[in-house]
């Protein structure tokens, strides 16, 4: 019985001294999404690049924030047009974080998200706002050092604004 006790007491010591652990929010629904988006599309990710980059204050951790510049291939809802530009910027989280989010785009994929903004500046609305991946990335690795840019060449006969 005491070597139950014991372990039980140390149990509950690392539960009280863990802390509140941080977690996503709920996703929201496909109907929430559309409605509360400023634009729904597939988009098909030309270019990343890094904009800044600024030090985490609680892991010291340097964590780059970037714009990616999108083509528009279909547009579901939204002022833009089949065929602009938009940019849509994220910015990286700290390693291991579990709760903050951030959605990432890499160059040479094609996915469909819902995204916030207007004027051709944008931001995914919510972590579970990237939807279905149509084709993989070319670039996998994003750059690090402000003003660095990864890209793909626009796929020929493709219209650019």
């Amino acid at each position: 019985m005491r070597p139950y006790l014991m372990l039980s007491s140390l149990f509950l010591l690392v539960a009280f001294l863990a802390g509140p652990a941080t977690a996503l929010p709920a996703p929201m629904s496909q109907e929430e999404l559309l409605s509360k988006s400023d634009l729904v599309a597939l988009v098909r990710v030309l270019s990343v690049t890094c904009v800044s980059v600024s030090k985490d204050e609680r892991t010291g951790e340097d964590l780059p924030s970037y714009s990616a510049r999108v083509e528009l291939m279909e547009v579901i809802k939204g002022e833009e047009a089949k065929g602009d530009d938009v940019t849509i910027s994220f910015h990286a989280i700290p390693t291991g974080l579990l709760g903050p989010w951030s959605v990432y785009y890499y160059p040479g994929e094609m996915v469909w998200t819902h995204l916030v903004g207007k004027g051709g500046d944008y931001t995914t609305i919510w972590w579970n706002g990237r939807g279905d991946l149509v084709n993989k990335a070319v670039i996998t690795e994003l750059p690090t050092t402000p003003g660095e840019v990864v890209e793909v060449p626009r796929r020929s006969g493709q219209s650019r604004n």
